[in-house]
């Protein structure tokens, strides 16, 4: 019985035609990710109608603040999840195990830090952003109940990383279907039946993160591979090296990133309420439209690390081939509606005329170099999937400097069209690094692997003989 649960529910990257295994594994990847943006939408989208444009500015203004708290906890699950998808793909179970039990533990320990941390300092954290005292308020009242409840988040993200990591898209996805209804009836009930304000919508956030983290545990306790017992809870510090020392750098990484868009943030926040609010759902338009190729990253970071750790580095190029195509096709229709409805697009949450006319000369931009970003998070996937999460960590750097020098070069001269180019400026020069690092490192392996294939082949002559 335990091996019928197990094998329904994982998916061996190392076998196969890597186009049909990865369509099959990223179509419920897709959307998951696209469910979760959408209700991330509907979110901005119920509390511009039912609130009005300075509430969606407050919900905004804690976009940056709340992906470097949770980005951060997100690389570290990210980093973790790869290397339990080496040790399938390699089929050491035991470790595999060990690795899961250790993560757990970190995971844990990560929760109460980043929640004592991040509920301490929210009110700094908005001084600094420059956060208007219009708004000041309502930031507060949403911050504070989020990340009270950080712990519904990182216990999603964990559990759903390992699944995926084993080859289990389907889990997520089911939880995520559930989570989105009921998060948009809480959001509906309330702001439109009980009027509470934000604070509504942060709590229907936590509560439906804590649905979709329940659904995904309850699935890995059917998984015999990770399951574990008190005894697999005995420190191992070698264990936790192992996993840190993958994802502290996708975790800085994040984080680094987040600084740079709280920069930009902070810039945007010193020219008023309405320049928050076009920002504000620019950042939703771009998060939604970038998805599927995000979404084609976080398959190619699976693909890779279970083909990297049974040492298939010729799998890892055709899975690459398959994601960038499927990144090409998405930017060729998002790229598009933001370039032609961009008015619409605008016009759909946004009320006032002036901060209409602000999103339309930001979502053209963005659109047109929306494939820049596209490719960066395939290539950046597979460098991660690899287990060389110092590369992009670096790119992360690397954008957070390009968009501060953007903004702080153009801001004054050429007004809200800055945060554009700041945006379009990081993606290019972080994809250039992220296709050198992945160049170098495949070329690196398959040369080291070469004499072996080549033996291979005359011992193989020679039978035949």
């Amino acid at each position: 019985m335990m091996k019928k649960i197990q094998k329904k529910n994982i998916r061996d990257f190392t076998v196969g035609d890597p186009k049909k295994v990865i369509l099959a594994f990223y179509m419920p990847m897709l959307f998951t990710s696209m469910l979760q943006q959408l209700y991330n939408f509907v979110d901005t989208l119920i509390v511009g109608k039912g609130l009005g444009d300075d509430c969606v500015a407050a919900v905004g203004n804690m976009g940056s603040l709340f992906f470097l708290i949770v980005g951060f906890s997100m690389g570290l699950s990210n980093g973790f999840g790869i290397i339990i998808a080496q040790n399938f793909g390699a089929k050491d179970y035991v470790l595999l195990k060990k690795n899961y039990a250790a993560t757990i533990q970190l995971s844990c320990v990560l929760t109460l830090i980043l929640t004592a941390l991040s509920v301490t300092y929210l009110p700094l954290a908005l001084r600094i952003l420059k956060t208007d005292p219009v708004i000041m308020k309502d930031c507060l009242k949403y911050g504070y109940i989020v990340f009270g409840g950080l712990f519904a988040t990182i216990l999603y993200n964990v559990s759903s990383c390992v699944l995926r990591s084993l080859g289990d898209s389907k889990t997520p996805l089911y939880a995520i279907i559930i989570s989105s209804v009921v998060n948009v009836l809480m959001d509906c009930f309330f702001i439109f039946v009980l009027r509470t304000g934000v604070e509504g919508a942060a709590i229907a956030t936590v509560v439906s993160q804590l649905v979709s983290a329940f659904i995904c545990l309850m699935k890995l306790r059917g998984i015999e591979l990770v399951e574990v017992h008190r005894e697999d809870f005995v420190p191992d510090y070698s264990r936790y090296r192992v996993l840190l020392k993958n994802g502290l750098p996708m975790a800085f990484m994040n984080s680094i990133t987040a600084i740079g868009c709280m920069v930009v943030q902070s810039f945007v926040n010193k020219y008023g309420v309405a320049y928050t609010s076009a920002y504000s759902v620019c950042s939703r338009y771009i998060n939604l439209f970038m998805n599927p190729a995000c979404t084609a990253g976080a398959a190619m970071s699976a693909f890779a690390g279970q083909n990297f750790g049974a040492g298939r580095f010729d799998r890892i190029r055709q899975g690459l081939k398959v994601c960038l195509t499927i990144s090409f096709v998405s930017y060729m229709i998002f790229g598009s509606v933001m370039i032609f409805g961009h008015h619409h697009l605008a016009a759909f949450v946004l009320k006032g005329e002036d901060t209409v006319a602000l999103a339309d000369s930001y979502l053209p931009i963005t659109g047109v170099l929306l494939l820049m970003v596209d490719f960066l998070f395939v290539f950046r996937s597979a460098v991660q999937g690899m287990g060389y999460p110092v590369f992009p960590m670096f790119s992360g750097g690397a954008e957070m400097l390009l968009r501060i020098g953007t903004i702080v070069l153009l801001m004054d001269r050429i007004g809200f069209r800055a945060t554009a180019f700041a945006e379009a400026s990081a993606w290019t020069g972080a994809l250039l690094i992220n296709v050198i690092a992945f160049l170098l490192i495949l070329r690196s392996k398959e040369r080291s692997t070469l004499p072996q294939k080549t033996l291979r082949r005359v011992k193989t002559k020679k039978m035949a003989i």
